[in-house]
């Protein structure tokens, strides 16, 4: 029960999110030109470890309505397998605002949902789990800006964190991003 509690307020926020996104592009798109304030980046993983492996594709697309303010939206792929033992597929997607009080300081929320399936096989127990998995990053990033190309790199925090069905580690988690 305590769980359900979340999803109302959650997509209230991404809702009101997403409708002031919409707003401002329609607004600034009339008078400027839309894809000069679009910056592509996103991110590349890939581990292995003898019988261990995982490759993540995770591309970024954000809007930057001035200096301070940018939002935008991000996919994600990941497939990751330890022989024998265990196998991961997750898809997902994520909304993400982005705030710079001064230059140097990013302040970032992002709200991700992501499908996992996964197979656990430790030959005394076969157990399978497909769900979603919804998580809600705040964060602060050192960034520096070169022209079209910006890099931050910082901590987030998942305020939704669950140890029993996260796909990651820690609620604490460094990043660093880079757009153009």
């Amino acid at each position: 029960m305590k769980q359900d509690s979340k999803f109302p307020k959650i997509n209230s926020i991404l809702f009101g999110f997403i409708c002031l996104f919409f707003t401002t592009i329609s607004a600034q798109t009339t008078t400027n030109d839309f894809w000069s304030y679009v910056r592509f980046g996103g991110g590349i993983g890939l581990g292995f470890s003898g019988d261990y492996f995982s490759g993540t594709l995770a591309p970024s697309a954000i809007y930057r309505f001035n200096p301070q303010f940018a939002a935008g939206v991000s996919l994600n792929g990941t497939y990751s397998t330890r022989k024998n033992y265990y196998k991961a597929t997750i898809l997902g997607g994520s909304v993400l605002g982005l705030f710079n009080p001064i230059p140097e300081l990013q302040l970032s929320v992002e709200f991700e949902e992501l499908h996992v399936s996964r197979k656990f096989d430790n030959r005394l127990l076969l157990q399978n789990d497909d769900y979603w998995y919804p998580a809600l990053f705040v964060g602060a990033g050192y960034t520096i800006s070169t022209g079209r190309v910006s890099t931050a790199i910082g901590v987030r925090y998942d305020v939704l964190y669950d140890r029993n069905k996260s796909i990651y580690g820690s609620s604490w988690m460094p990043f660093f991003r880079i757009y153009f």
